[in-house]
């Protein structure tokens, strides 16, 4: 029987977690590969991490506070250092923080993944040579497999395995069926990502908000800035309202917002993103939590030819659950907007952040809303509900009215915004 993916399509908020040696030097977890920082230099680093301020219940915490239902944790990133206690390599932190970090995930209520890189610029034989000799490439591939048995083995239960950095191999290659089979017979129920070559228990799109067509279980994971690991000259911090517009096209897509932070070596967490992701997580609980968990597949796509059940509004996007409609009014329009094309009729609409009630009037698939507030009623985003009759639908054209004949919902042609 395979392991249920319930958990995961209902999480729809993840805190990622990127630490290890590179984040000393603050240049960027792929640092020693961009740069060819030679092994021993790279190696000597380890003296130097000491996590003195890794705090594994204040990250655990945050997450909390965020509104987030789950972390992901970087055991082993494609440097090769570990941040467990193995008995396979020297090469590891003093503390066994992927512990601390499980364990604080656990008291609080959070699922916990488990990122684990296939690939290992430190321990010999590399990928590098195991594409080069095939004695190399079968010992390369059993010090890989005794990796994860010995993770999965020390951590159980956790919930996914994070596969990442799956250079040079395909599926075959990394032998991922087999490789599957032996962490599902220690651990049953655990979910994985598609990242040794399989499709997986879900998709990762990276950097990106896109779903799967067809649907499947699906996570973006994004960072906050524009680095994974700490990078000291990255200041790039995405703000609240970009996050809440980045989680509700997510709700739309039932997907999950995996976001990404990058302690500093010292193990202290940026306080942007503290910040940030506290203001996120306040949002969520004045109302916003409501229009984005537990959503429907309610989406557009102007790329897409067939079957389209929302569309777009220049005040910000929509969500659906059920017979509600969820409008997070991200540009706040005045005393009075419309939403038109709702194939369905509205009974009451309500801002959830305030509880006040709207007055509105709706004639044929229009809905005028008047005696808003002039003012924005929540500063970061107000999200108005529209209690409907049936569940909603939203269909318009790049016409003024629906055409009688057969017509396509967006432009005929293969539109240049692909490109």
């Amino acid at each position: 029987m395979e392991p249920s993916v319930d958990w995961f399509v209902r999480a729809r908020y993840g805190l990622f977690v990127h630490y290890g040696l590179y984040s000393l030097l603050g240049r960027g977890e792929w640092v020693r590969n961009r740069e060819q920082i030679p092994a021993d230099d790279y190696a000597a680093l380890a003296h130097q991490f000491t996590a003195e301020r890794f705090d594994a219940d204040a990250i655990a915490d945050l997450a909390v506070r965020a509104g987030m239902r789950y972390v992901c944790f970087t055991t082993m990133h494609h440097d090769g250092f570990r941040l467990y206690d193995t008995q396979l390599s020297n090469f590891k932190s003093r503390r066994d923080l992927t512990g601390e970090i499980v364990t604080a995930c656990r008291r609080r209520g959070l699922r916990v993944a488990l990122y684990h890189s296939l690939n290992n610029w430190h321990d010999q034989p590399d990928a590098v040579a195991a594409l080069e000799d095939t004695s190399a490439r079968d010992q390369f591939l059993a010090n890989t497999f005794a990796r994860l048995r010995e993770l999965v083995t020390r951590y159980n239960p956790i919930d996914v395995m994070w596969y990442d950095g799956w250079w040079p191999f395909d599926a075959t290659g990394w032998r991922a069926t087999e490789m599957n089979a032996m962490i599902r017979e220690i651990q049953p129920h655990i979910l994985f990502n598609g990242r040794n070559g399989l499709p997986g228990d879900f998709a990762t799109p990276e950097g990106h908000l896109t779903a799967p067509r067809p649907w499947r279980p699906w996570e973006a994971c994004i960072t906050h800035n524009q680095s994974w690991g700490y990078h000291a000259g990255d200041h790039d911090w995405k703000r609240p309202t970009e996050i809440i517009d980045m989680l509700a096209r997510c709700a739309s897509g039932r997907g999950n917002l995996l976001l990404n932070i990058g302690p500093r070596g010292d193990g202290s967490l940026p306080e942007a993103s503290v910040k940030v992701l506290t203001a996120v997580g306040d949002w969520l609980r004045r109302g916003g939590a409501e229009a984005i968990f537990d959503t429907d597949l309610f989406q557009f796509d102007p790329h897409v030819r067939g079957e389209h059940r929302a569309d777009w509004t220049h005040h910000g996007p929509l969500t659906a659950k059920g017979r509600n409609l969820y409008w997070l009014m991200r540009r706040w329009p005045g005393t009075e907007c419309a939403l038109a094309g709702l194939e369905c009729r509205v009974q009451r609409i309500t801002e959830l952040c305030t509880g006040q009630v709207i007055s509105f009037e709706q004639r044929n698939g229009r809905v005028q809303l008047r005696g808003l507030p002039a003012v924005a009623p929540d500063f970061l985003c107000p999200v108005l509900r529209l209690e409907c009759d049936r569940p909603p639908v939203l269909y318009l054209t790049g016409g003024m009215r629906t055409p009688r004949v057969p017509h396509p919902h967006y432009d005929p042609v293969k539109p240049d915004l692909l490109y």
